[in-house]
């Protein structure tokens, strides 16, 4: 994450806040649920990458910091771009974005 707030930085961005997607962490819910432990094995929304908490989590922070795009670590498809940047209400780059060709 440090290495990716640094290109952005290194680009005239500035970075307003990092997000990280955690799975396997919570406890039971609703009585004897497992939680997130037992959804190791599954993939992440293959619309968003994420959870819809934490799309609502960076949402809200972007619009309350006006930041003007979003910027993920890993690369996106293109739908995830449109989703995501729908969703955030910004333009959405990948990691990749910001290097250049044949980096």
């Amino acid at each position: 994450m440090d290495a990716l707030a640094g290109e952005v930085s290194a680009l005239g961005g500035r970075v307003v806040g990092c997000f990280v997607q955690r799975r396997g962490i919570s406890g039971g819910k609703k009585g004897q649920a497992p939680g997130g432990r037992d959804n190791m094995d599954l993939p992440y929304s293959s619309r968003t990458l994420m959870s819809t908490g934490k799309v609502r989590e960076i949402a809200q922070d972007r619009a309350e910091a006006d930041a003007l795009a979003v910027v993920f670590f890993n690369p996106l498809t293109g739908r995830q771009r449109t989703v995501l940047g729908e969703l955030l209400g910004c333009p959405v780059f990948s990691r990749t974005d910001l290097q250049p060709p044949g980096a």
